[in-house]
Order: C-alpha cells, then sequence, then structure tokens
C-alpha cells in the first residue's frame, strides 16, 4: 500500500500535471513529509499533522533533527535515497524524542527527479493493526482461562466447600493453639474460591447494551479514585462535550475505567513519583474500524477515550503481553485485570492500545457510539 501512495504523491507533487497537488494529498489518511536538501519540511499533508503533533506553520520552523535525534535509523533512509536516487523502505522504525513517540513504524522514502536532494516520505504506523492483533490473541487467552474456570468451579468449589465447613466445625471443638490453623485452613478456602470467582469473569455470556455517557463514567471512577486509593493524585479532566454517548454497558465500562485508574494511581504512587498526576481525556476521531466478534458487522470506533499517567513507565519486556491472563509487573497483582479490561472491550466490538516511556504512559480506548437504530432500540 505505501508503494502505491508514494507513486501517487510523487505523481500529485509534480504540478504541471496536478496544479491542487496540495488539496489532493491533504485528503489522504496516509503521512506524507516532503524533506528539502537540509532537511526542513517544505510540504506535510493534514494526516502528518496529526501524525507528528505540530502543525504545518510549527513544522515550516523545524528540520528533521529537532523532531529525532540525528542518530536515528530515519537519517540513514534518508541518505540513501539521495545517493541512489531510489526507493528505499525501513520498517519497525521508532520515532523517540522529547517531542516524539511512535514505535513500530514503517517509512518509505523516494526522492523527486525535478528537485535533487529532496526527499518523499510516506509514514504508516501499524500500532493500531498490531494492537487488534494482539487484542484477538488475548482474547482466545481468555477463553482458555473461561474454561480453567469451568473446571475449576466443577473440581475444585465443591470440594472446597467442604474443607471450609470442616474447617469452621474445627474451630469450635479445638485448642486456641489449633484454632489458629483452622482459621488458617478456612482463609485459604476462600482465598482460592475468590480467584475461582474472579476467573469466572471471563466467561462468554451476552452483554446487555443501552447509551452510556461516558463523562458520567469517568467523574464517578474519579470520584471513586480520589475518595479512596488515590487521595494522592492530581487529576486532570479534558474532554469533548459533544461527544455522543457509547453503545455499551454502563457497569462494564466503569469497570475497564476502574481497573485502568487504579493501575496508574499505583504507578504514580509517592516512591514512583514526586507530583503524581492522571489525566482523563475523550474525544472523536474518524477512520476506525473493527468487526463485532461473531458477526459479519463492523463498527464504527470514532469515539476515544485516554487514560494517561506521569509513572515510570511500563518495563518493556512486559509490554507485549500486558493484556494476557496472570502477567502482572506488580508483586501482588494476579495479572487478571487488564486481561479483563481487553476482554470486555473485545466484547464492546472496541480497541484497546497502550503507549509507555519513562514519564508518559497512556492507554487510548476506541469505543463505538449510539447509531439511530440503537437508539430507536433503547428509547
Amino acid at each position: 500500500m505505501s508503494r502505491s501512495v508514494t507513486r501517487v504523491a510523487l505523481a500529485l507533487l509534480d504540478r504541471k500535471r496536478a496544479p491542487d497537488a496540495a488539496h489532493i494529498l491533504s485528503a489522504l489518511p496516509v503521512p506524507v513529509v516532503l524533506l528539502d536538501p537540509e532537511d526542513r519540511f517544505r510540504y506535510v499533508n493534514h494526516a502528518a499533522e496529526q501524525f507528528l503533533g505540530i502543525s504545518t506553520s510549527g513544522l515550516a520552523q523545524l528540520r528533521l533533527r529537532d523532531l529525532v535525534p540525528e542518530d536515528n535509523p530515519l537519517f540513514l533512509l534518508v541518505q540513501q535515497v539521495r545517493q541512489s536516487d531510489a526507493t528505499v523502505s525501513d520498517h519497525d522504525l521508532n520515532l523517540e524524542s522529547p517531542r516524539l513517540n511512535k514505535r513500530g513504524i514503517t517509512v518509505q522514502g523516494s526522492s523527486l527527479p525535478e528537485e535533487p536532494g529532496a526527499v518523499l516520505l510516506v509514514l504508516q504506523d501499524a500500532s493500531a493493526a498490531r494492537a487488534l492483533d494482539r487484542q484477538l490473541a488475548f482474547r482466545g487467552a481468555a477463553r482458555s482461562v473461561t474454561g480453567m474456570a469451568a473446571i475449576l468451579a466443577h473440581e475444585v468449589k465443591n470440594p472446597l466447600s467442604g474443607i471450609r465447613g470442616a474447617a469452621q466445625l474445627l474451630e469450635t471443638s479445638v485448642d486456641a493453639q489449633d484454632r489458629e490453623l483452622a482459621v488458617l485452613i478456612r482463609d485459604e478456602a476462600d482465598r482460592i474460591r475468590g480467584l475461582v470467582d474472579r476467573m469466572d469473569i471471563f466467561g462468554e455470556k451476552p452483554i446487555a447494551r443501552t447509551a452510556v455517557n461516558i463523562h458520567r463514567v469517568l467523574e464517578h471512577v474519579r470520584k471513586l479514585a480520589q475518595s479512596g486509593f488515590a487521595p494522592h493524585v492530581r487529576f486532570q479532566e479534558v474532554y469533548d462535550p459533544s461527544l455522543p454517548p457509547v453503545w455499551g454497558n454502563r457497569d462494564q465500562l466503569v469497570q475497564v475505567m476502574l481497573n485502568l485508574v487504579k493501575n496508574a494511581a499505583e504507578a504514580v504512587s509517592p516512591e514512583n513519583q514526586s507530583k503524581p498526576e492522571i489525566t482523563l481525556m475523550t474525544g472523536f476521531q474518524h477512520g476506525m474500524r473493527l468487526a463485532v466478534p461473531g458477526s459479519t458487522t463492523r463498527l464504527d470506533l470514532p469515539l476515544l477515550v485516554t487514560v494517561r499517567d506521569n509513572g515510570p513507565g511500563i518495563p518493556e519486556d512486559i509490554r507485549p503481553h500486558l493484556f494476557e491472563p496472570f502477567v502482572s509487573s506488580k508483586a501482588a497483582g494476579s495479572g487478571l485485570g487488564l486481561a479483563l479490561v481487553a476482554k470486555i472491550m473485545g466484547d464492546h466490538g472496541g480497541l484497546i492500545e497502550v503507549n509507555s516511556r519513562p514519564g508518559r504512559t497512556e492507554f487510548r480506548l476506541h469505543l463505538p457510539v449510539v447509531t439511530d437504530e440503537e437508539a430507536d432500540i433503547g428509547a
């Protein structure tokens, strides 16, 4: 795809063939950047402005080295294009600096015959596709947890009830020293049963959906956090008040946001961050679509919810497995919280992405909004 986009962009930038090339390039959903021989940004389309997070006027004052360090492989790609006058591609590039944090980017560079030294770059962020692939894999892992829970419920829960009952009887008929052991047996039986119950929430039960105001969900979770587990945290809210309702299950969405905010609060504990901060954001974006599980229907996912913290970041070795069951960076964690988040998002036909580096971790949720037909059903 990027090769065809590059050919189109090169043709459009020939002004003799396409006088209004800028208007057409601006409509392309793929970021396109034109560097002059001194690596200044001579042209960027609208998608590139969003990708880089800087306006065209802002980029006009910058060079490539102002966005990424000069030892970044991107500079080698640009150099190879200029030396060979050929198209050069590179994959899985990380564009990281104080201004930019993009990982796993595919870049294709081409020269312009009419303008020696100029380089056209087409950038493609495959993170959403990779996140979807991982989410499908996590969904399979969650089904394994469901099967395990069903086995445990049948093979473990009933014997546990007998063990707990026997321990309670022993408490009333033994001396103080042995009573302590009976209480230990009872408590451990309760702990194991609780673990089985937590895994049972991964079951494939249909969810009841209604129109949900996502801002009320976030406000409810913020109040719970500030009055409970996160009194030390400063919360910022950056909301788009014009957003339509989410088509979802309110209780499950509260569970998702509560898990994410709780993890963020633990990440910005006083031991990790002297000025702990969590930012809750909402916005509207076009162009994200996903298939509904078990259906040929495809949902638009224009509603974006972001939970950001300024903690130390997620360890790099855990990031690829973050939403898998029983994976946790916390010593006392069960590793089921984020697996449940991914499962609920999948049930809603949504998508979750994570982007983390020291000082900034973001969980981004892409959710469906209420359609006219769904609004009629809920009326």
